[in-house]
């Protein structure tokens, strides 16, 4: 024993400054007081010396920079150098973007929850909240959707001139301008009330507010294009749509074929240096009443009228809609969603100089522009969609699911049903606090490429489920169309919000990891950079200090992955309380999970990382579900930790660290370098896969809080149209909901009554009345149910139609034509 004891001291040494991560010179003290303890306490003196001649070697040259520099650094970064991933421009400007906020912290494996729990809970300003409860409230109440999407496949003039006239259009753009200068909070408040009552509006309103011209040129345009335009596009004299998906380029827009020549000609009359334009777009949001088309091309320069570089790259500009050959083509029809879709196309369109966006000075930065304005867009109009979508399933399908009773027994209480109702539950939970948590970060002033990137493959995901469940519930009432449907719609639509700003396939396999492993990273970035460095003297310099930064990082995560995996991360300070304290626990595991993985693979795999979308799929899994956990506790913080939500809260947090284990062992198990994978398991998962999906009983525990009124199922549907009005069927069954119960004790009463055989007619009305001629039930109780009876009824019922009345608009003239022609 004495022989082996200075040994272990400097191996407890060891993985106490790795697992607390100290500096190298603290880790030299804690292992040289190791070996003199040892020493101390009667360790053998030739094993003593024996030790520290061993730590002698490793600790001198490590302590020692020069040394380091020369004979360690310097031949690995003469490695790393050919090691180190060609980056194309397009992923050069994607990880240049935007910022990282606490996306970081996760990747750190040892995040500092301080730098969450500090942020500020967002809030809406009183004029916020006014406009929600009078212009949204109102413009709520004139959209029947079903109108909407079958009759006129528009919304009607009246809704249009409403949304102008209070300045929808402007929500992003400062009173300087005319706009209404909201902050992103409110934003998404506004896209997520609209979203529960039409996708259609939700999708009118979001477009300008997102990705297009109004962005585009807060951030970049000149004075002159934004006193010009963004007063016009305001108050809704211009309307916006922006043009970057073609037929050629979807996904890679950096490939787009669309181009643009510098020449001379003429505009408004006069001889000017421009763009001659040759484009053709498709799937392209509010194209077809667009006044100002906002436009992606490559620019090329052929006669140097502008530079000796002929290829500028990509450029953005607005083209007028009278801009000659110009066309703007017919209507896509997108899974019968009635929103204004279309292609445009142009050849030989020429525009001044004066309308690219930014000028000549932002030539050739498009992609970049883009990117940058995306994340913001990203970040708010999808995830506030599919929030208010979920939302609004989730009440509405609660309601039902208590309302709808089959063999005498509300749906609600058999184990199926209640199953996909906690799967609702939680998924509607999740989905709330990771669409707040990125309009709050817009809000801090971040430009979060990551979180958006989450926020959109994630919230319209869970919302998709959502909907996918809540079909399943309501059975033939969801799949019969009508104004009495409040599902289908939401159901046709939500493979769009899949499809658009970024394909979901490819948000999880390319984007979420692949910017993430490199933005977030604390090293991998600063390594790059420093290993590119023009002056050797510096690049040597910088590179050691990542290099052995991003080792000790590396280090101190396998250490934390193994020491938290042992104890199932019940060691460690986390902030919270008693209950909540567990779960940071937990999150800091798999944070170290994330990094030990993370940096094992960018190690072994090197370049060829990318090309591995399986892996990069699995990781950007784990980020995400750290990101969603995170945006749930702070969720729950902010409300001051109601106890009643602790079912919603565990339920789907729960849900979300199965997801990472999951993640966490397909990555492993089909790690392509099986010796590591085996050594990485050992170290991630040293008891085994533990974590499981939510338990039935916790199940049982949300769900119920679907099928009964409370504080906490209206904090849930929070910021949902839930007006009981005639073209909101959605907020009448809600509404009966207490109703419903407040009835079920009377109506147990009657159907004691009538299985006893004391009440003998078979017609419902006249039961009734027969039970209060008999004296059975009082004149209260019989209003009681025939009230029931009716919202029941209006709970169940689905519509029917003529032939003609599901005939298209334009068919229905010809056949009229016809017949009056014959």
């Amino acid at each position: 024993m004495t022989t082996i004891m200075p040994f272990l001291a400097l191996l407890l040494a060891g993985l106490a400054a790795a697992y607390f991560r100290v500096s190298l010179k603290t880790w030299a003290v804690l292992s040289g007081a190791a070996l003199a303890i040892a020493l101390v306490a009667g360790a053998g003196a030739i094993a003593t010396a024996v030790a520290a001649a061993l730590y002698a070697v490793v600790a001198g040259p490590l302590l020692h920079a020069p040394t380091r520099r020369s004979r360690l650094t310097a031949p690995l970064l003469r490695i790393y150098t050919k090691m180190l991933p060609q980056l194309s421009d397009t992923e050069k400007t994607a990880l240049e973007a935007g910022t990282v906020g606490f996306e970081g912290q996760l990747f750190s494996g040892m995040p500092d929850w301080r730098q969450l729990l500090s942020q500020p809970r967002p809030e809406l300003t009183p004029e916020e909240r006014a406009f929600l409860d009078g212009p949204v409230e109102e413009v709520c109440r004139m959209v029947n959707d079903w109108e909407v999407t079958h009759d006129r496949a528009d919304l009607p003039p009246e809704v249009w001139d409403f949304l102008k006239k209070h300045r929808f259009f402007g929500m992003i753009i400062p009173k300087q301008y005319g706009g209404l200068g909201f902050s992103a909070f409110a934003h998404h408040k506004v896209i997520q009330k609209l979203a529960s009552v039409s996708s259609t509006l939700s999708s009118t309103v979001g477009v300008p507010n997102s990705l297009g011209p109004a962005e585009l040129l807060l951030h970049y345009g000149t004075e002159e294009q934004k006193n010009h335009y963004l007063p016009r596009l305001a108050d809704g004299r211009e309307v916006p749509c922006f043009a970057l998906t073609g037929p050629q380029a979807g996904s890679d827009a950096t490939s787009i074929p669309d181009y643009g020549i510098v020449c001379e000609g003429e505009w408004n009359g006069a001889k000017v240096l421009g763009v001659r334009l040759t484009f053709d777009k498709r799937y392209i949001t509010l194209a077809p009443v667009a006044t100002v088309i906002g436009l992606a091309f490559r620019l090329y320069d052929p006669d140097g009228l502008l530079s000796d570089q002929k290829d500028r790259g990509i450029t953005l500009a607005l083209v007028p809609r009278d801009t000659p050959k110009l066309e703007v083509g017919r209507r896509h029809f997108p899974l019968n969603c009635a929103f204004q879709n279309g292609p445009v196309r142009g050849r030989d369109v020429f525009v001044p100089l004066s309308q690219l966006i930014g000028g000549e000075d932002f030539i050739g930065q498009g992609w970049r522009m883009l990117v940058e304005c995306l994340s913001v867009g990203r970040s708010i109009t999808l995830p506030s969609t599919s929030s208010g979508a979920a939302k609004i399933a989730a009440l509405a399908t609660g309601a039902y699911a208590r309302v709808r009773k089959q063999f005498g027994l509300s749906i609600g209480r058999f184990e199926g049903v209640e199953e996909a109702l906690a799967r609702i539950a939680g998924n509607t939970y999740a989905v709330s606090a990771l669409s707040e948590a990125t309009a709050a970060a817009v809000d801090r002033g971040e430009k979060p490429s990551v979180p958006s990137a989450i926020a959109k493959y994630h919230c319209t995901e869970m919302a998709r489920k959502v909907g996918q469940d809540a079909m399943d519930i309501h059975g033939g009432k969801g799949i019969i169309l009508g104004p009495r449907n409040y599902l289908g719609r939401g159901w046709q639509a939500a493979p769009i919000s899949i499809t658009v700003e970024g394909a979901n396939i490819l948000t999880r396999s390319l984007m979420i990891f692949g910017q993430g492993a490199i933005r977030c990273h604390p090293w991998v970035l600063k390594e790059m950079q420093a290993a590119t460095h023009p002056d050797p003297e510096t690049r040597l310099r910088e590179f050691d200090r990542t290099l052995f930064g991003h080792i000790g990082f590396a280090i101190s995560n396998a250490v934390r992955s193994f020491v938290l995996g042992l104890t199932a991360a019940r060691i460690g300070a986390a902030p919270g309380d008693r209950y909540t304290r567990r779960f940071y626990r937990k999150l800091n595991r798999y944070s170290a999970n994330l990094a030990l993985v993370a940096d094992t693979s960018m190690l072994l795999l090197g370049g060829k990382l990318k090309f591995k979308e399986r892996l990069s799929a699995r990781l950007g899994d784990v980020l995400s579900q750290l990101y969603l956990a995170s945006a749930m506790l702070k969720r729950f913080e902010d409300r001051e930790r109601p106890a009643a939500e602790r079912p919603l809260l565990a339920y789907a947090f729960h849900d979300a660290c199965h997801k990472i284990e999951l993640a966490l062992s397909e990555a492993l198990r089909n790690f392509p370098i099986r010796p590591a994978g085996w050594l990485l398991w050992l170290l991630v998962f040293p008891w085994g896969r533990r974590a499981q999906a939510p338990s039935d009983r916790l199940g049982h525990r949300a769900a119920s809080l679907l099928l009964s009124p409370s504080d906490t199922r209206d904090r849930l549907g929070e910021g949902v149209f839930l007006t009981p009005c005639a073209n909101n069927p959605a907020g009448r069954v809600n509404a009966a909901l207490p109703k419903v119960i407040a009835a079920e004790p009377v109506e147990r009463k009657f159907l004691k009554l009538v299985k006893s055989g004391e009440i003998t007619a078979l017609d419902p009305e006249e039961q009734l009345q027969e039970a209060q001629l008999k004296g059975l039930l009082g004149a209260d109780e019989v209003a009681v149910l025939r009230e029931l009876h009716e919202l029941v009824q209006d709970a169940i019922t689905v519509d029917d139609f003529e032939p003609e009345e599901l005939e298209s608009a334009a068919f229905y003239r010809r056949r009229q034509a016809g017949r009056k022609a014959a």
